[in-house]
Parts: structure tokens; C-alpha cells; sequence
């Protein structure tokens, strides 16, 4: 019987994963069962921490703009729930920007808010 050399395919993707997993440690980059198991759990582990960056970021404008509106007299319940009521819906990333670089013209907004509800 005549020898019979496998063709480029699966080289082709073994050869993917184990490019992709250059710059793991050990067996982890070497071995290609090891490296595939590795890569999925590399993958999952991006997934879950990009969908989770978003949450800590959102946490952080969070207490930031709680932090400055307290400073203002005013809790962050009731900032937001008056930014409702005037209908000036902005994102809360915006807000901890003004909150942190431009405190005066945040406090200005909370002044405006406090006096508007006496």
C-alpha cells in the first residue's frame, strides 16, 4: 500500500490555534489540546470581562456624580429624578466628566435644581 500524506487543513487549523496562543506559558502554547482548551477559555474569560468593564464604568460615573451632587446638597435619587423631570437626559458618563473636571458648572446645576423646587 501506497503512504498515503495528510493533506493542509488540519495542519492549517492546529497551525491557527497554536498562533493564537503565542504568548501563554508552557504547555498551554505548546501542546494543541491543551492550547484549543486554553484559547476557548481565553475567549470566554474576554467576553464576560468586556460585558463586565461596561458594569464597573457605569458603577464608577455612579458614585462619582453621587459624590458631587452630595457636595451640592442633593443625594444622586433626587439629581436624577429632577434631570427626568426637566427632560435633560444626558448619559452618566457625561455627567461624572462635568462632575469631575468642571465642578463649579456641576454645582451650578444642582443650585438650579434645589432653588426650582422652592
Amino acid at each position: 500500500m501506497t503512504r498515503v500524506k495528510r493533506g493542509y487543513i488540519a495542519k492549517n487549523r492546529r497551525k491557527k490555534i497554536l498562533t493564537f496562543v503565542t504568548g501563554f506559558r508552557g504547555a498551554h502554547r505548546k501542546l494543541f489540546r491543551i492550547a484549543n482548551q486554553q484559547k476557548t477559555r481565553a475567549l470566554v474569560s474576554a467576553h464576560r470581562d468586556r460585558i463586565k468593564r461596561k458594569r464597573d464604568f457605569r458603577r464608577l460615573w455612579i458614585t462619582r456624580i453621587n459624590a458631587a451632587s452630595r457636595a451640592s446638597g442633593l443625594s444622586y435619587n433626587r439629581f436624577i429624578q429632577s434631570l427626568y423631570k426637566r427632560q435633560l437626559l444626558t448619559k452618566r458618563r457625561t455627567l461624572a466628566q462635568i462632575a469631575v473636571l468642571k465642578r463649579n458648572c456641576f454645582s451650578m446645576i444642582c443650585f438650579s435644581m434645589i432653588f426650582e423646587k422652592l
